[in-house]
């Protein structure tokens, strides 16, 4: 009975490519986010498989935030609809760790925030996505793939540019 028990559980630890090897570190599946909308739809990451997706935590109140957004808005602009080897286009999962709904929308408004993925529990740092992710502050991201295996971490100023040039088709 107990080297059933045991052989069970080790079978069961064993990863046969059923099981995805899920965490916030490079190499590993990111896991789920889904959340509200400033619209108030539920929108989830899995929405943007596929794609090379730059999942960006941020709020309106925070100034090195909101100093990196042109970066973001640059980044988008140019890759947008690029070839990717491991994704076709680019695109920027915005997670806020807002409390005030309004502060939020006007934020994305003033920034320029034209993506279409942006999401916030108005949780503030009890945010549900960034407590899941480890986010202990912000501006913190990850880069995802079209699988949405993480790739890279913590892409700012030009490195954002620099990476997604380096994973251009070519």
């Amino acid at each position: 009975m107990r080297i059933t028990i045991l052989i069970f559980l080790l079978i069961g630890t064993l990863n046969f490519g059923y099981a995805q090897n899920t965490g916030t570190q490079i190499g590993q599946i990111a896991p789920e986010i889904s959340n509200i909308t400033p619209n108030g739809k539920q929108l989830s990451l899995s929405e943007t498989k596929g794609k090379l997706v730059l999942i960006d935590f941020w709020a309106s109140w925070c100034r090195p935030c909101r100093y990196e957004n042109p970066n973001l808005v640059k980044a988008y602009n140019k890759f947008k609809d690029k070839e990717f080897v491991n994704g076709t286009g680019f695109t920027i999962f915005s997670v806020s760790l807002d409390k005030n709904k309004k502060q939020w929308i006007e934020a994305i408004k003033a920034d320029n925030l034209t993506w279409e993925y942006h999401v916030s529990d108005l949780k503030g740092w009890y945010s549900i996505p960034a407590q899941k992710y480890g986010v202990r502050s912000i501006p913190s991201n990850l880069l995802i793939d079209k699988d949405g295996k993480i790739v890279a971490k913590n892409l700012r100023g030009p490195k954002l540019e620099s990476v997604l040039n380096q994973l251009l088709k070519q």
